[in-house]
């Protein structure tokens, strides 16, 4: 693409997009700001990289309509945005090779079972195995060795890496991607105490149903509901090796780090931004767009929405650091108190 093309390509997402330079110079793809070379388009929407404005060798650079580059103007050529970051995503989009995950059409080792539906447009991969009674929509991809078990239903364009897993009667709308060894619908993890000691377990009943746009990264496992639906809304994006047990509500547009734990029938609202290996107990709920940092503790409800949240147990953000501010001054403070301890017993003595 010409940068005068990538301009306009941008203008189709943004109200302005200012050129700086020449818009005739050809890019072949994108690079980091520091390892960019002639041909290619980088960016910056961190203050801290604005340093390679001098060294980089890049043909085209987006940054912020904030930042002054007049001085490397006659070098290279600027497009000048409101938000770089999210401008340079909608270019990698168009520079990304697509991702091919098994040859189009059915490949002749995989295995279909009595009933199931598969529409136009479908591609199974070798080994792949679908059960019965289940509906495939269009275009949907199913990669090798995937294993969908009785009554699972896809809706369209979904894409499913090797080696998943989908459990019965679960539900998939449209756009889902899973990448691989992720497992959707196993057994909740619920076992009743008998009075000897041991365990019963407790049938589950239920079923997953995850909205359009829904990513689910490598590794990770959402359990079925023991009645009813662990249900993960419209456009939640979900990381590699994350639990999500089972009747839990995911709201739309949620976020959730690397190995977070949410434990049974908890409700996060929508647009929430939970760090990694934040920890969840049972049975509580986290209104809209709250924050989570990373290696929180949940151990209660929160219902004030936008509120961030740090430490275990969690507290608002400020509360704890107030509180990690005094525990750091602990040992100065007892101190004092020894101090002040020898000193009233110096003076008692006296008396």
């Amino acid at each position: 693409m010409t940068i005068q093309e990538i301009r306009e390509y941008l203008l189709r997402f943004s109200d302005s997009v200012e050129l700086i330079g020449s818009g005739d110079g050809e890019i072949s793809g994108p690079a980091k700001i520091e390892d960019a070379t002639l041909g290619q388009v980088s960016f910056i929407a961190n203050e801290k990289y604005i340093r390679f404005l001098a060294t980089t060798e890049a043909s085209l650079v987006i940054v912020h309509r904030s930042v002054s580059v007049d001085e490397y103007a006659g070098k290279r050529s600027f497009l000048k945005v409101s938000d770089p970051y999210t401008a340079f995503v909608f270019l990698l989009k168009i520079f990304a090779p697509p991702r091919v995950i098994t040859a189009p059409g059915i490949a002749a080792t995989a295995v279909i079972g009595n009933g199931t539906s598969i529409a136009e447009g479908v591609s199974v991969g070798e080994f792949a195995v679908i059960g019965d009674n289940c509906t495939i929509g269009r275009n949907t991809v199913i990669g090798s060795h995937t294993v969908l078990l009785n009554n699972v239903s896809l809706g369209e364009e979904v894409l499913l890496f090797p080696r998943v897993t989908i459990y019965d009667g679960i539900v998939l709308h449209n756009r889902v991607v899973v990448h691989s060894g992720s497992v959707i619908g196993a057994d909740g993890f619920g076992f009743a105490p008998q009075s000897n000691g041991s365990y019963v377990k407790i049938p589950q009943m239920g079923v997953v149903e995850i909205g359009d746009d829904v990513e689910i990264g490598a590794n990770s496992t959402i359990d079925r509901a023991t009645m009813g639906s662990t249900v993960i809304g419209r456009g939640v994006k979900i990381d590699n090796l994350v639990q999500i047990a089972h009747n839990c509500t995911i709201g739309d547009d949620t976020v959730i780090a690397a190995q977070a734990g949410i434990s049974g029938s908890v409700v996060v609202g929508r647009q929430c931004l939970i760090g990694g290996q934040a920890g969840f107990a049972g049975h509580l709920e986290l209104a809209d767009r709250i924050q989570v940092a990373a290696k929180t503790g949940i151990s209660k409800s929160f219902l004030q929405p936008g509120t961030v949240l740090r430490g275990t147990p969690a507290q608002p953000m400020r509360d704890q650091l107030k509180l990690e501010a005094m525990m750091r001054n602990l040992g100065a403070m007892k101190e004092k108190l020894d101090l002040l301890e020898a000193d009233l017993k110096e003076r008692k003595a006296r008396e």
